[in-house]
């Protein structure tokens, strides 16, 4: 498969970074997706998209106090839009010479880092290795609406594992595990995921 070049890493730490692409860009991020930062040297950095959002700009701001916009103009700053939509990204883990861990990675992605979307094959080979690792980041993440980055994030990596009809069962028991002792997430959580299984 191609890979596919979602954007350039804007800023990064340890914990997750936020990555820029233009408006024409915009379908191949999706909220939940599983996205990779290859470093170079059989290392990259994977992580899921948790947030994503378009700033707005000067010309944007007096447009919506016009009355009626035409269809051109709202086409030509869609496609010439100089402000970047970001995505933010939670990191879950790295690859390093073919080796897969659910940590965190040694270092962050750089600046202007190319970002890529995650195929099935990538998505499987992330969330096959280990025991699901990766979900101790996604619970810990403060500023992420986690059930629903959870839901988003089982229910791609379902349609990857079709060949696993069970990997869905796993990840729920899995999740269930770890928030045994916090009633509130796990029912937010269950909510989330119940809306997608």
């Amino acid at each position: 498969m191609q890979s596919i070049e979602i954007g350039r890493l804007l800023r990064s730490g340890t914990t997750g970074f936020v990555a820029g692409c233009n408006v024409s860009q915009l379908e191949a991020p999706v909220f939940g997706g599983l996205v990779r930062a290859p470093l170079g040297n059989g290392y990259q950095v994977y992580g899921l998209i948790y947030d994503i959002h378009i700033d707005d700009d000067g010309l944007v701001r007096q447009l919506v106090t016009v009355g009626n916009v035409s269809e051109e103009v709202i086409a030509d700053n869609r496609e010439r839009r100089i402000v970047p939509v970001e995505m933010s990204v939670l990191t879950v883990g790295y690859e390093l010479d073919g080796k897969v861990a659910h940590l965190l990675p040694p270092r962050p992605p750089l600046s202007l880092d190319v970002i890529y979307k995650c195929d099935a094959e990538d998505l499987i080979r992330f969330t096959a290795a280990g025991r699901f690792g990766y979900f101790r980041h996604i619970l810990r993440a403060k500023d992420a609406p986690v059930g629903e980055m959870l839901a988003a994030h089982v229910q791609q990596a379902a349609q990857a594992h079709k060949k696993d009809a069970d990997w869905q069962n796993r990840a729920i028991k899995e999740i269930i595990t770890l928030l045994r002792d916090d009633y509130p997430t796990l029912m937010s959580v269950l909510g989330a995921l119940g809306e997608t299984v």
